[in-house]
């Protein structure tokens, strides 16, 4: 068993139907013989080897006017923590299923769909098991993760669920610029009030169509932001060069900006989001790219996709 500390203050998906059709395209036991001695007792595991009880995790729906830069809608997700304490806020965007459903749909998707809830209260609680991931993880990369939660526990995020709106149809580079004023100039100082967050340690992240406007919003305004993730990104090939012109011109703005963008082996988007990767190589900006293992569908994103995108940015947004 992975050692772990018993005091974790922490957190205890996701996807999108199909942004676009498919391409054709997915203790220890032991056994003794008979002894005539009686078996002795098993020592009682010491209290660094006892996990963390799964925290309580709270919502709290938030409703944007018009006078406020909407109507918009967004859900927070977060482990209960001692009064005074904040922790780092996280924008995540859904995708385009949860668009069509409306501003409560949509705001809601990341825990009614995505099962964010339970994502938060098992990272707080390891190790993680292939379970967590809905199948969808290969045992290095478990161990890997139980590793660092071991040395580094999951201290926890606030996420504030924002309404995605469809900004596919027709896809531009451009057309999320309106999206993500109201991300800055009306959401973020709306979440800074709330008296769990801090917001001087801010990520966004997305799925799908949510993890293209991540791209979108956090590389035009990376003062706002210390991490931008994407998970499925519903990219094109024929943007990669200019999404890494974006990233240089924020990594100038914002030289310690955090990027990580995540994939699948059965991801619609997998191409073009390895393009964008060739490109951010080829100009030498420094970022981590994930292939995961599984498809672009709602299994994914409630095991690698929530899972993912909380433990990535609880280490960024800490400076892990």
């Amino acid at each position: 068993m992975i050692s772990r500390r018993a005091a974790v203050v922490g957190l205890g998906a996701a996807l999108v139907g199909c942004d676009r059709p498919s391409r054709g395209v997915a203790p220890r036991s032991t056994s003794s013989g008979p002894s005539a001695s009686a078996p002795t007792p098993e020592a009682a595991p010491s209290a660094s080897d006892v996990p963390p009880a799964p925290p309580e995790i709270w919502t709290r729906e938030l409703t944007f006017t018009e006078a406020d830069g909407g109507p918009q809608r967004c859900v927070l997700v977060a482990p209960r923590v001692p009064e005074g304490r904040r922790l780092p806020l996280l924008v995540a965007l859904h995708g385009l299923g949860e668009a069509r459903k409306g501003l409560e749909g949509g705001a809601w998707g990341w825990v009614r769909d995505y099962w964010l809830d339970k994502a938060m209260r098992r990272v707080a609680a390891p190790p993680l098991v292939a379970q967590d991931f809905q199948g969808f993880v290969r045992p290095r990369q478990l161990e890997r993760h139980n590793a660092r939660l071991a040395s580094a526990p999951y201290g926890g995020l606030v996420v504030a669920c924002l309404y995605t709106p469809d900004l596919l149809s027709p896809r531009s580079l451009d057309n999320a610029r309106a999206f993500g004023r109201f991300v800055v100039e009306h959401a973020l100082p709306r979440l800074g009030r709330e008296p769990e967050v801090d917001l001087t340690r801010v990520g966004i992240d997305g799925v799908s169509l949510g993890g293209r406007l991540s791209l979108l919003v956090g590389l035009a305004h990376p003062r706002e932001f210390r991490a931008v993730g994407a998970l499925q990104a519903a990219l094109q090939l024929s943007e990669a060069r200019e999404l890494a012109r974006r990233t240089a011109r924020a990594r100038e703005q914002n030289p310690g900006l955090a990027l990580r963008v995540v994939t699948s082996d059965r991801d619609f988007y997998k191409d073009e989001i390895g393009a964008y990767h060739a490109a951010l190589e080829r100009a030498g900006l420094a970022h981590e790219h994930e292939v995961l293992p599984g498809p672009h569908d709602y299994p994914w994103n409630r095991g690698p996709g929530a899972l993912e995108m909380l433990l990535f940015h609880d280490r960024a947004l800490r400076g892990g």
